[in-house]
């Protein structure tokens, strides 16, 4: 097949783009900006465009599809030439499900854990050398890509995002999967410029268990109330399996989870860990993986990329650093390193990056997300807000949403720099959580602060 990529470089779309051809596609795209670590990996393969933008003339009926990235506009040339044309147009989820529709679909949904289960289960089948198709949101160790598409593999393991699939194409991604084995992890309002309202953001995993495919199955988190309740309230005829966070216990900085063959160290921490450990353990005993194997292979996994990352150790202290920005991340992630380091104060930081979390009208989410840390600091660029066209957020109203009297607020990165590094981090623990830097911070830097 000859396939072209509208907006190749984005974290999505290059990863399918080097998984068609590592397939043996011809592959092309366009794109006005690509960045690292894109742009070096498409340069290994070939695939670098020879110039920025977009140039309709690339688009030629020879073309068997093309690929439409989120990054791209309605009215980009190069779409507009495709649909002049009459050519097949795909959405990213749709060219996925286009490449797995004879294979067995799983589908990892929810708004928060879903690309750490799926690293999980990955990390099962790898370890047990069982060959799957996949498509994860996070590079995994032993993984040279972050999406596998064969001829010949009976499973493919799908990250079931919730956002939109493409500027044409305005239904999330995992609407248009249609699993036969389904996870529903956990629900908490996110994406707000695209789900206005709680209910409105609650009816796409309604949408996602109504789309399983009849007698297929879900395995869901019962402890999230709204995924209970939107599982029980599905017609759809299908195997619904609830899971719950299994028993561990946790000494002098390590945890240890309770098995048929008595406690076992794991690398992974945190009830939210957990908890997502008991769905991927569920999902690969789906998957032809018994429970001892997967114990024997789970205690080796380390996280995924960003998300509770240790990035350095010293004798009384060690810092991480998380993905975590929507209010439930924020939460579990802040309760899993105080409970892993409950004997050391843990400072935890808080970028405030993305369009819900800078939304005047979301912050109260917040209420109560960082009470496990004994510090607790917020840094926000009011220069973000105006380039995503907010309303101005005043200091007073982020110390109102969090509800806590002694947060420290930084709107200016040296100054949050400034307080970062006149700390003393002696039987301390620090935690970054950002999407972003933090205005510039170097996080190579940060390690020297630990000792």
């Amino acid at each position: 097949m000859n396939v072209h990529f509208i907006a190749i470089g984005g974290a999505a779309m290059h990863n399918l783009a080097l998984a068609l051809h590592n397939k043996g596609y011809q592959v092309t795209g366009s794109d006005d900006e690509i960045f690292e670590p894109s742009k070096s990996r498409l340069v290994n393969k070939g695939l670098l465009p020879e110039a920025f933008g977009w140039f309709p003339e690339k688009i030629t009926e020879n073309l068997d599809a093309v690929v439409l990235g989120m990054h791209a506009k309605a009215e980009n040339p190069e779409l507009l030439k495709a649909q002049e044309l009459g050519l097949k147009i795909y959405s990213y989820p749709e060219f996925l499900y286009e490449q797995s529709k004879n294979k067995t679909r799983v589908v990892i949904g929810g708004s928060h854990g879903k690309t750490t289960i799926t690293s999980m289960i990955l990390h099962v089948m790898h370890y047990h050398n069982r060959d799957v198709d996949y498509m994860v949101g996070a590079q995994l160790e032993g993984f040279d890509v972050m999406v596998k598409l064969t001829e010949e593999n009976d499973f493919i393991v799908l990250e079931g995002d919730e956002y939109l699939s493409s500027p044409i194409d305005r239904r999330p991604k995992f609407h248009l999967y249609k699993p036969n084995i389904a996870l529903l992890s956990g629900i908490a309002w996110d994406h707000i410029n695209v789900f206005p309202t709680y209910e409105n953001y609650v009816e796409q995993f309604k949408i996602f268990v109504d789309s399983i495919v009849k007698g297929g199955s879900i395995n869901y988190n019962e402890e999230d109330a709204e995924v209970k309740r939107v599982v029980d309230a599905s017609e759809n005829p299908i195997r619904k399996i609830a899971y719950h966070t299994p028993e561990y216990t946790v000494e002098d900085g390590e945890t240890y989870l309770e098995t048929p063959e008595g406690p076992m160290p794991i690398e992974v921490f945190g009830k939210h860990n957990l908890n997502n450990l008991a769905g991927a353990k569920w999902i690969c005993q789906h998957m032809g993986i018994d429970e001892d194997d997967f114990y024997e292979a789970i205690s080796t996994f380390k996280g995924a990329s960003k998300r509770l990352e240790k990035i350095a150790e010293g004798k009384t202290s060690v810092a991480y650093k998380d993905f975590a920005h929507s209010p439930s991340k924020v939460e579990a992630t802040t309760k899993a390193v105080k409970e892993q380091y409950s004997d050391r104060k843990l400072v935890a930081c808080l970028e405030l990056h993305t369009y819900s979390s800078l939304n005047a009208k979301f912050l109260k989410e917040y209420k109560g997300a960082l009470d496990a840390a004994d510090t607790a600091v917020v840094f926000y660029s009011p220069h973000a807000v105006e380039i995503k066209k907010l309303d101005a957020v005043s200091q007073e109203q982020i110390a109102q949403a969090f509800e806590r009297d002694d947060l420290v607020i930084y709107t200016n990165p040296d100054d949050f720099k400034n307080f970062l590094f006149s700390q003393n981090f002696e039987n301390k623990a620090l935690l970054l959580m950002s999407s972003g830097n933090y205005g510039g911070l170097n996080f190579d830097e940060v390690k020297a602060l630990i000792k």
